[in-house]
This record gives structure tokens, sequence and C-alpha cells, in this order.
């Protein structure tokens, strides 16, 4: 399948699915993770944020494009997209066992409701499919400021039988960590009202 965007970086044609290897999925605004955090911290590796709402998406691209205009004879931002997509059921129809290396989970819809529990975004069912799609060693990063949903994305994660936590001291190390709390324009906005967030990043292990 191809990607309906392409990324010129790597090739004028467009894109196909199975080059993609970093996701961000569903991110209540993803517009800074995927078009300047994983852009310039990974300019090698090709990243997609999926979001199911038009008007979001739309504005993602328009960022995307104007970066890439802003920036045109740097190069830069031609690794990076975004597109409308149900991520919670078609993730399996864009990429293949094994394909992906991070998946990125950033202020995630709570879905306050008992009984809209089933509507979010980590799940013991979402997760077999993010294990699967996953290779070995890949990463899923988590970060909300819900207490309660910190708490339930966490505890699914630990409960899961391909997944185990990555400890503090190796994420201190890691780039995509340092990231998530300003990674989106939401985490960027708790910070500015001093409040908490709650990460739990967490490695495939088989």
């Amino acid at each position: 399948m191809d990607l309906p965007i392409p990324l010129t970086k790597f090739s004028e044609r467009k894109t196909k699915m199975h080059e993609l290897t970093f996701i961000a999925l569903h991110c209540v605004s993803i517009v800074i993770v995927i078009s300047i955090r994983l852009g310039t911290t990974f300019p090698d590796v090709l990243s997609l944020g999926l979001e199911i709402r038009d008007k979001v998406s739309e504005y993602v691209r328009e960022r995307i494009d104007a970066l890439r205009k802003n920036h045109e004879g740097e190069g830069t931002y031609q690794n990076i997209a975004c597109f409308r997509a149900n991520a919670m059921r078609d993730l399996p129809h864009y990429f293949r066992k094994h394909q992906l290396k991070k998946l990125f989970f950033l202020f995630p819809d709570p879905h306050f409701k008992a009984s809209n529990h089933r509507r979010r975004i980590i799940t013991t069912t979402l997760l077999d499919e993010y294990a699967y799609l996953l290779a070995p060693g890949g990463m899923i990063y988590t970060i909300t400021d819900v207490a309660e949903l910190g708490e339930w994305m966490r505890d699914h994660l630990e409960r899961h039988p391909m997944f185990a936590r990555v400890s503090d001291e190796e994420l201190a190390e890691d780039p995509a960590a340092q990231h998530l709390p300003s990674a989106s324009e939401e985490g960027q906005k708790v910070a500015r009202n001093c409040g908490k967030t709650f990460r739990s990043v967490y490695r495939k292990t088989a």
C-alpha cells in the first residue's frame, strides 16, 4: 500500500507503507511530535502520525507542508507525514508483522465513563495487535496527564506477557523518551500549568 502523502527525503515516488517504522497513534495533537521532534531527532527514519479526525489530520498536514516550505533549502521535514485513519481498526491493513520499532500514545482520549473504557487506545486486545506489529525489542511510549488513565495503561502493559517495563535509567539515555512531556501541544500546556504527567514505556520482549 502507498502512503497517501509522499515522504520525499527517501524517494520521489509515494512511500510504501512497509518502509515506515515510527508511528504516533490517535494523539490529541501530534503535530509537534511528528513534524518537529521525530523528524529532526531521527532524520533517517520514516515517521507517520495517524489521526482519526479529519480536521486534526488536515491541520497536521498543513503544518508539515509549511515546515517543508520554510526549510526548503535545508531538505528537512521530508521524512514525516500524517493522514486520517482509525488505528484501533485498521493497523493490520497498513503494516506487516514486526515492521514497527516505536509506537507513541501521547495524551490519548481518556474516555472517562466506565462504559467507554473499551474505546481506550490501550487494551489487552489492542496490545496483542501492537505486539504483532512491533519488532522484537520495539518500544511503546505512553504519556497522559490523567492519573487514572496512566495507571490503566501501565497496568495493562505490565500484565501483558510480551512487554517489559523500561527502567528510568535507560529512558534517561533515550532521546525519544526525553521528548514525551513536551512532544505535543497538550504536553506543553500541562507543563505551563505545572501539571503532572504519567509516563510508561515498555519494550517488546519477544
